[in-house]
């Protein structure tokens, strides 16, 4: 299961441009928390914690001000300035345990291809592959061996095993990498007798 941090929120009311510049002032960020059952509830969080956050996937149990019933979601989107280097909004979708969800989950490498043995070079084109799984079931990542991969040989999402208790949703014919052949370079000789 993927690890769980603690954000501490206050609430939010909306409509007050003035307060949300100043609670930016103050080091804090506008968000949203939604999800299936779940009514909306616009807050506001550290931005120190969103900085700080542990990378890949994660669980975020979000304690609101006033609110004795900690909500567990799981951080769905950023939105940055014009300049794209400032958070600006937070999206938060809160899950209920045993309810399937849509996740977005990282994609890890391993093993050697084969193919690299013949002058190959790999390609990975898919960093990350889309799930369908209940709260306790979402991995961190999902490993993909790829010792097997021969030189111009691709790998597809239908290709990855079966995972217990996950469906994925991304479409299978999707390439997730290849090994593709090297290119062959055309000498000026090679060139010269081709023309003669």
């Amino acid at each position: 299961m993927i690890q769980t941090i603690e954000w501490k929120a206050l609430p939010r009311e909306k409509g007050t441009k003035s307060e949300v510049k100043q609670k930016r002032r103050e080091g804090y960020i506008p968000a949203e928390l939604y999800g299936k059952g779940h009514p909306n509830v616009s807050v506001y969080i550290s931005k120190k914690d969103l900085l700080k956050r542990p990378k890949g996937l994660f669980f975020i149990n979000v304690l609101v001000e006033g609110d004795e019933n900690p909500k567990l979601c799981i951080l769905k989107d950023i939105q940055y300035n014009y300049l794209g280097d400032e958070p600006i909004h937070v999206d938060l979708y809160e899950v209920t345990h045993g309810v399937e969800i849509d996740v977005e989950v990282p994609v890890e490498f391993i093993g050697k291809p084969k193919g690299l043995e013949l002058g190959g070079i790999f390609e990975p084109h898919l960093h990350s592959i889309v799930i369908r799984t209940t709260p306790k079931n979402i991995p961190e990542k999902i490993t993909i061996d790829v010792s097997n991969l021969g030189l111009g040989e691709v790998l597809h999402v239908r290709d990855i095993p079966p995972i217990e208790g996950v469906r994925i949703m991304t479409p299978g014919d999707e390439t997730v990498a290849v090994v593709s052949e090297p290119e062959v370079e055309v000498t000026e000789e090679e060139t010269a007798g081709a023309s003669a």
